[in-house]
């Protein structure tokens, strides 16, 4: 699909990430008024808060955009999200008899704040990666023993908080934890010492379900993908993870970005999941390309210092697609709620340079990075940001998500005080 042309012109550069493809979704606000509901085209956000009470857009006998969060539209269903994406292009395009009814209602960009674009109703977080996770068991079991006995049949998760959700900008600061080392023989009330990002998709649910469902209705549920960064402390999960898994070591934030890209933005960028060693049970299996070629990377930028790109991967590279999670994620008749955020799993690729985690990069701080002002890192230090980003490459035109970042606070000096 070649660049479609917009009248606001910023939109048809050809590497703006914004373009009349994408028409992502967003939460703003400005100086003059309360967050409310927004689509970005180019440099410009169109604040659809007003285009409902102007009339410009009219879906439903209901507001939909009275309130900030795209819940609202959500539950509406897809007949309805299509709706909305074609009246948005017949309002946007170049040549649309209606842009002197538009143009007003358009916000710039660099004059709104950006908030949380949804209100997560749950959040649960996958381990679907498989370099990544072969990567990650190399280190603790070895090679022979990298990849537990169900990993090749199921994607792996748990299930997160909701409430450790926020969008990018937010700063996140270190947190304590009960913490043993191996040259101790009792554990430790400390700061977390191993601090770590991880590189992931995350996939919001349109659709709510009441029992199983398959892989294409899982598919057709989803309503859109973000950027997200499960920020984890290593040291905490280390000592907690066995035999529950991660709990206190994941819950400390999960940052998003903010801008939700729909599915329709991303078809022209399917893929295939790899080729596997063990046919998935009929549950689970593809019905088509459902994953996304989508170019991701990140950059950390100490304190007062320029940023290094220290990993670039692709979301083709998951071994399971997000509508295998969520079909995965009903099987035992667990109700899923629109609203809901699944996490991808952390993303890396086969070589070095394209690992989603500084565990993996720095192979459990044996081997720390060297950044490109000189600075090393084995995990994050205080004052570190941060940046996750991505997009999927058209001809002649990007589909972009906005950034993934946050900055590392210092952990409160008496988490007690009051």
């Amino acid at each position: 699909m070649p660049l479609m042309t917009s009248w606001v012109e910023s939109a048809n550069a050809p590497d703006h990430p914004f373009p009349l493809n994408n028409l992502p979704y967003g939460v703003f606000s400005t100086a003059d008024t309360d967050p409310r509901c927004g689509v970005a085209i180019g440099d410009m956000i169109l604040d659809m808060q007003a285009a409902e009470d102007s009339g410009v857009i009219a879906l439903s006998d209901v507001a939909l955009f009275e309130l900030p969060f795209w819940n609202d539209l959500m539950e509406e269903g897809p007949a309805v999200w299509a709706a909305l994406r074609e009246r948005l292009t017949a309002l946007l395009s170049q040549g649309s008899a209606e842009r002197a009814k538009v143009e007003p209602l358009l916000v710039p960009m660099d004059a709104a704040k950006l908030h949380m674009p949804f209100m997560v109703s749950e959040y649960t977080d996958f381990y679907a990666g498989r370099n990544h996770a072969f990567n990650v068991g190399t280190m603790f079991r070895g090679p022979e023993n990298a990849l537990p006995p169900n990993w090749l049949h199921i994607p792996i998760g748990y299930n997160g908080r909701a409430s450790s959700v926020v969008v990018s900008g937010t700063d996140i600061r270190r947190p304590w934890g009960q913490l043993k080392s191996p040259d101790h023989d009792l554990p430790a009330f400390l700061p977390c010492r191993r601090f770590d990002l991880e590189l992931e998709m995350g996939a919001i649910v349109g659709i709510a379900s009441d029992g199983p469902i398959t892989v294409q209705e899982a598919d057709d549920a989803i309503f859109g993908y973000v950027l997200l960064n499960d920020w984890s402390a290593r040291d905490i999960q280390a000592w907690e993870y066995q035999p529950l898994g991660p709990f206190q070591a994941k819950a400390t934030a999960t940052s998003i970005s903010p801008w939700i890209v729909t599915k329709p933005a991303l078809d022209p960028f399917r893929a295939d999941t790899p080729a596997r060693e063990f046919e998935l049970l009929d549950h689970l299996k593809d019905c088509g390309p459902m994953l996304y070629d989508i170019d991701l990377s990140v950059t950390l930028a100490p304190d007062g210092k320029p940023a290094t790109t220290i990993a670039r991967t692709n979301y083709k590279e998951m071994y399971y697609s997000s509508a295998q999670q969520l079909a995965h994620h009903t099987t035992s008749g667990c109700a899923m709620n629109v609203g809901d955020l699944l996490g991808s799993g952390t993303i890396s690729g086969p070589t070095k340079s394209e690992r989603g985690s500084l565990l993996e990069l720095s192979w459990g701080g044996k081997e720390p990075l060297t950044l490109d002002g000189g600075d090393e890192r084995a995990f994050l230090l205080d004052g570190d940001t941060l940046t996750l980003s991505g997009h999927a490459q058209g001809d002649g035109y990007r589909i972009g998500f906005g950034d993934c970042s946050g900055k590392v606070l210092p952990a409160l000096a008496d988490p007690y005080a009051r």
